[in-house]
């Protein structure tokens, strides 16, 4: 079956920065588009950035460009998400997502049809 694991989150302070990966297996991977949602407590879960199938698109929020930077690899099978210069608005459950349909609707939570568990993202004042 898919499955998208993700790691490297944890706690860092304000100014710091993160890589994320998302490691993806049972499926073709170069296939799909592929995305970061997070996630804050009480909080709707939020686009964060995308990256087209052969890595040459990359999408990102508002919220985040500039500052973060979406990769993938796709004879790895991975897609990482670079965090720079992090503030507390940037805590959250990050999630990695993947969508077969390359929908330019790439910032939308339906679209997606498989999504990993999630790893935290703490970053202190």
């Amino acid at each position: 079956q898919v499955q998208l694991v993700e790691s490297g989150g944890g706690l860092v302070q304000a100014g710091d920065s993160l890589r994320l990966s998302c490691a993806a297996s049972g499926l073709t991977f170069r296939n799909y588009a592929m995305a970061w949602f997070r996630q804050a407590p009480g909080k709707e879960r939020e686009f964060v950035a995308a990256i087209n199938r052969d890595g040459s698109i990359p999408f990102y929020a508002d919220s985040v460009k500039g500052r973060f930077v979406i990769s993938r690899d796709n004879a790895q099978n991975t897609v990482a998400l670079q965090m720079n210069s992090l503030n507390p608005e940037d805590t959250a459950v990050y999630f990695c997502a993947a969508d077969l349909g390359g929908s330019s609707r790439y910032n939308m939570v339906y679209e997606y049809e498989h999504w990993g568990q999630g790893t935290q993202v703490t970053v202190s004042s």
